[in-house]
């Protein structure tokens, strides 16, 4: 008997797995339990993410639908004439797998598969596996297969239907052995434990690697955002890197860092970071723990939104969410004073007509927003020009005079400050800059 997925025409000789996205839709006021409060988001532009989630692993959507909610029922989440109205879609489309942007339990994930004959997915599988096939660093690879495993953990009740007899002992002396659930689960524990270990020595790495960074400081820029708010074609464009960057959600899964030289000549580092999403799987939370690392060291914390999404609002609401959760969390890593580093930009204006278009700039809410177009270019100078300033405030001007014959120190104050006046004198050579207090701590400090 075939599977399946090659009964709806799945097999890999077919091209493309064929897919619908099925969104079991709470009317506002009514969240799902566990949900994030929030702005409400409209039924469409939920249904809208879910289709580009599940269309960035590969798989063409051929069915999509909404189905309000009465009642969430225990054994398929979906009420019985939903299930039947998506199985009779799911088969005249000949569907190989139906992502379901929910939440769903083994059994409902179970019976859904049953009632349907395709494979089914939740909202936290679908995002796992964008997970695994994006990351590319050593911590963010094992990061994401301990989040899988974690998950997997509670489904194999799903897997392994089909070996849930018992294995004997060995001859007269034993009595019912493993199951193979049993043993599969052990397994996942012990590759779950040596992960771990395997985690807490690139954290120490990096450590190590952060450390260094600080004994030659330079100010840092965190990007942090909604995904898909083009955090990455900003991040080039401000620093020329060649970062992967496409209208696709999750298309940065890593944390990456390049400098950059602002108007004044002062150098900082830019950190490009995975994007937030509403309802992020609680076994990616402490997955990403490195990107949530680089946000809490940074001087400034840039948030992109996508000011053309029609739920730029919510998107807003969500990544302040996560923030405030690092600040006041068991295990915070933001100071209380982040909210004072945040500038917000206001990204993709080009898709509105412009910076002019851009509405709300002038409101309470907007406090420090650009509107910037990190594709055309437009206000990114106005952007370099604020960060720059933003940088200064926090920086100590000071007068030296320093022997002509001293270049390297000279040198060494034009690399790491800012330069204000410089008088050329017979013997010495006097100079007003502009430095952070670490440096001029450093500057200062007799030789050893």
């Amino acid at each position: 008997m075939p599977s399946p997925a090659n009964d709806r025409g799945d097999g890999s000789d077919q091209g493309p797995t064929r897919a619908a996205v099925i969104l079991p839709y709470d009317r506002p006021g009514r969240a799902a339990p566990g949900a994030a409060e929030g702005a409400p988001r409209a039924a469409e532009a939920r249904l809208a993410e879910a289709v580009g989630l599940a269309a960035s692993i590969g798989v063409t959507i051929v069915h999509q639908a909404i189905f309000p909610l009465r009642e969430r029922r225990p054994s398929t989440l979906l009420g019985e004439g939903q299930v039947q109205a998506a199985g009779e879609a799911i088969a005249a489309h000949r569907v190989g797998l139906a992502v379901v942007d929910a939440a769903l339990t083994p059994v409902q994930q179970r019976n859904l598969e049953r009632e349907w004959r395709c494979k089914v997915i939740d909202r936290t599988g679908l995002i796992l596996e964008i997970f695994g096939e994006r990351a590319r660093t050593k911590e963010g690879a094992l990061q994401v297969e301990l989040a899988h495993l974690d998950y997997q953990r509670t489904r194999l009740v799903r897997s392994w239907t089909h070996l849930e007899r018992q294995r004997g002992g060995f001859g007269f002396l034993g009595g019912p052995g493993e199951s193979q659930i049993e043993i599969d689960r052990r397994l996942i524990g012990e590759r779950m434990v040596k992960l771990k270990k395997e985690l807490e020595q690139v954290r120490r790495t990096r450590g190590l690697h952060r450390r260094a960074r600080e004994r030659v400081p330079y100010p840092v820029i965190a990007l942090v955002g909604y995904t898909n708010a083009g955090k990455s074609t900003l991040f080039n464009a401000l620093t020329g890197a060649g970062v992967y960057a496409q209208d696709q959600l999750f298309a940065t899964l890593d944390p990456t860092m390049r400098g950059i030289r602002l108007p004044s000549g002062r150098r900082a580092i830019l950190s490009d970071t995975v994007g937030f999403i509403s309802d992020l799987p609680t076994q990616l939370v402490e997955a990403f723990r490195a990107t949530l690392e680089e946000v809490a060291a940074a001087d400034i914390i840039l948030h992109v939104r996508d000011v053309s999404h029609p739920d730029t609002a919510a998107q807003r609401a969500d990544v302040l969410r996560v923030l405030t959760e690092m600040a006041t969390g068991p295990n915070a890593a933001l100071d209380e004073g982040w909210e004072g580093r945040v500038v917000e930009v206001l990204n993709k204006a080009d898709l509105l007509g412009g910076i002019g278009a851009v509405p709300g700039l002038g409101g309470s809410d907007a406090g420090s927003a650009l509107a910037v177009s990190a594709l055309t270019g437009e206000g990114l100078d106005d952007l370099r020009a604020a960060l720059d300033a933003r940088l200064a405030a926090g920086m100590e001007t000071v007068d030296y005079a320093i022997p002509a014959s001293d270049g390297a120190r000279l040198a060494w104050l034009y690399r790491h400050g800012e330069v204000l006046a410089r008088d050329d004198g017979e013997g010495d050579v006097r100079v007003t800059v502009r430095l952070s207090p670490a440096d001029r701590a450093r500057f200062e400090q007799p030789p050893a």
